[in-house]
C-alpha cells in the first residue's frame, strides 16, 4: 500500500468526495485507511452498569484506499517508487509521480 499513517490525503469518491484528511490509521490486509474527520458514522453505546446512561458516539471508519489518494502542494498526485543508493545502503524511497519529488 502506498498511503502511510500521517499522509495528507484527498477523497475521490462518496460522501466526502473533496475534502482532504490526514491518515489516523492503515488497515493494511483490508486495503483501507481511516481518515481523520472522514466517513463519521454514529455508533449506540448501551448502558454498562444499572444507572448509567447510554450514549451516541461518533467515529471515523475505514475508506478504501482506492479512494483516496495522496496530496502534493493541494493537488492529488500517484505514488511511485525509486531506489537510491547502491549495494548494501540502497534505499527504496516514495515519489510524487508528476514532479519526481520525494515524499
Amino acid at each position: 500500500m502506498k498511503i502511510r499513517k500521517g499522509d495528507t490525503v484527498l477523497v475521490t469518491t462518496g460522501k466526502d468526495k473533496g475534502k482532504t484528511g490526514a491518515v489516523l490509521l492503515t488497515l493494511r490486509d483490508k486495503h483501507q485507511v481511516v481518515v481523520e474527520g472522514m466517513n463519521i458514522v454514529k455508533r449506540h453505546k448501551g448502558n454498562r452498569r444499572m444507572r448509567s446512561q447510554g450514549q451516541i458516539v461518533e467515529k471515523p471508519m475505514p475508506i478504501d484506499v482506492s479512494n483516496v489518494a495522496l496530496t502534493e502542494g493541494g493537488k492529488a498526485v500517484r505514488v511511485g517508487y525509486q531506489f537510491e543508493g547502491e549495494g548494501e545502503k540502497r534505499k527504496k524511497v516514495r515519489v510524487a509521480r508528476p514532479s519526481g519529488k520525494k515524499i
